[in-house]
């Protein structure tokens, strides 16, 4: 599979494959394709995996797009004005993404759910708890809202972020949600009640524009409901 990530505000991922290779997706989740490509709507591993990941923010049925007699083309678009990225997926490199960071993938990579291990602190953490795990092998390609800025920690090495803006770090990293310290500080501070703690040895990338930043900014201006 070769492929060649176009655009700057709203990109798109497109993706050549030679006979009989294979991509995976959610449903929705194409934007073009070549007329061999044949798709196929699947659990993909079984109803537990498929829970798995909708408890990560994605859907529990997946689609399958196969090239047949001969190469193909399928092309995969951003769903809001941000940044897509690819990775290599392997044993011992696996990566953790944020909900509903996938975008699509080599059919050789699995989706998981990832749970934070300080249950209690991530269960009133928000976004941060339940993120998705990403293993196997092959190319998966993440949707990030915004720029996405990258960090590599040092073994012992951290960095704080606000929980919504953290799009992906390699599975070698923990995390650890924490309540911001001081009540005059989580009531009048404004920027929230939770952060994220990242600690290396790892890679962690940073989106600019979480989506739930940009809800939270245009909800003074829609109109209510009834």
């Amino acid at each position: 599979m070769k492929y060649q990530i176009q655009g700057e505000t709203l990109p798109v991922v497109v993706c050549q494959l030679e006979g009989g290779e294979k991509m995976i997706t959610e449903g929705g989740g194409m934007s073009w394709m070549s007329p061999n490509m044949k798709m196929e709507t699947t659990t993909n591993g079984g109803l537990g995996k498929a829970f798995g990941r909708m408890f990560s923010g994605e859907k529990m049925f997946q689609n399958v797009y196969t090239a047949q007699g001969g190469s193909g083309m399928i092309a995969f678009a951003s769903s809001f004005p941000g940044s897509i990225k690819a990775y290599e997926i392997a044993p011992g490199q696996e990566m953790i993404f944020q909900k509903s960071a996938f975008l699509a993938a080599e059919a050789g990579v699995e989706l998981s759910v990832f749970f934070n291990k300080k249950f209690s602190s991530g269960l009133f953490g928000g976004e941060g708890f339940i993120m998705q795990k990403i293993s196997g092998y092959g190319t998966v390609f993440a949707e990030f809202d915004g720029h996405v800025v990258d960090y590599e920690l040092q073994p012992g090495q951290q960095i704080v972020v606000d929980t919504g803006h953290l799009a992906a770090m390699t599975a070698t990293c923990q995390m650890e949600i924490k309540s911001v310290p001081g009540v005059k500080n989580m009531l009048f501070g404004g920027e929230g009640l939770f952060n994220t703690v990242i600690s290396g040895p790892g890679k962690v990338w940073l989106q600019t524009m979480p989506i739930s930043n940009v809800a939270g900014i245009l909800r003074p201006y829609l109109p209510s409901g009834s």
